[in-house]
């Protein structure tokens, strides 16, 4: 069995890779060909510690995957999320990879994010607001550059030293758009055209009165019941809402719960990530939500393992 770190799959396999490859895993999932398990929470007594287990079989590319993620935010020493995956090959049923796939994670998500941006936000966007810079928010930013001529970020995180520490890496990944750290989430959202929403917040991290009525808004953080991140409001108001992986949706994204408790939503409203180009108009507010599904983790895992092993 081989075994690859987050360092070798960064080496080797990058943004426009994982988009690619969720396109792929899209059609495969509208073609029928992905078994699918909702996947398995453990949420550790009396702390926010989370263990996530998640398989999945695709038996059109003949690989099954089974990958364990560990989610504990008060880590200082360590990643807030730390992940690995075996995968599995299904003409004989043997263990060919195990991937370490922290990385692979937030590139998968930022990928979903990059699809649906593409489809639901302003073909001219040029501003983008981030709200939180922690682990998952970095790959998010490259995923909407990928497919916006981004010319303004502005960067909130409640702990300033963050937000500079993040433009920092920006800059270091070559990003030359103009990166404005400010101070609060009503600054941050009040011209963006995007907003970028990972954040594990238990209440609403900007307001429906603050934001463009055209705004695009990616939400990737809430991931339990009791978590909130979009406004209700907007919510509400949104002309378009697409989910990642609607089932698991109804089970883990918070807010949505609560606007479906509150009346202000359906989850019969909203659109699955492979049905998107399904979608007729995207005039208004348009949000896309992810809570995570094992079959865009089998994406990236097949497609980084088949890179690796031309190069290495």
């Amino acid at each position: 069995m081989k075994y690859f770190s987050d360092q070798d799959i960064e080496a080797y396999y990058a943004m426009q890779d994982a988009i690619d490859d969720v396109k792929r895993v899209l059609t495969d999932l509208v073609q029928g060909s992905i078994i699918n398990k909702e996947r398995t929470v453990i949420v550790m007594p009396d702390t926010k510690d989370t263990m996530l287990y998640m398989p999945c079989v695709n038996t059109n590319s003949n690989y099954s995957i089974l990958k364990t993620i560990s989610i504990f935010p008060n880590n200082h020493q360590q990643p807030v999320s730390q992940g690995i995956t075996m995968l599995t090959e299904l003409e004989t049923g043997r263990h060919i990879a195990s991937l370490e796939s922290s990385y692979l994670t937030r590139l998968r998500t930022g990928a979903m994010s990059a699809i649906a941006t593409d489809y639901l936000s302003r073909k001219e966007a040029a501003t983008l607001a981030v709200i939180g810079t922690g682990g998952m928010a970095f790959e998010q930013v490259l995923g909407v550059l990928a497919v916006r001529a981004i010319t303004k970020v502005y960067l909130y995180n409640r702990t300033e030293d963050k937000a500079y520490h993040f433009k920092e890496r920006l800059e270091t990944q070559g990003v030359e758009c103009d990166i404005i750290v400010v101070d609060s989430e009503a600054i941050a959202v009040k011209d963006a055209d995007i907003i970028n929403c990972a954040t594990r917040s238990e209440a609403a991290v900007f307001r429906y009165q603050d934001i463009q009525p055209h705004a695009h808004i990616n939400g990737v953080g809430s991931y339990l019941p009791e978590m909130r991140e979009i406004d209700i409001e907007a919510i509400e108001h949104a002309k378009v809402i697409v989910m990642d992986d609607i089932e698991g949706a109804q089970h883990e994204a918070g807010e949505f719960i609560q606007a479906a408790q509150d009346g202000k939503f359906s989850f019969a409203q909203a659109v699955a990530l492979k049905d998107i180009d399904k979608v007729a108009d995207t005039r208004g507010i348009t949000i896309f939500k992810s809570v995570g599904a094992a079959y865009y983790d089998l994406a990236v895992t097949v497609g980084a393992y088949k890179k690796l092993t031309q190069f290495k």
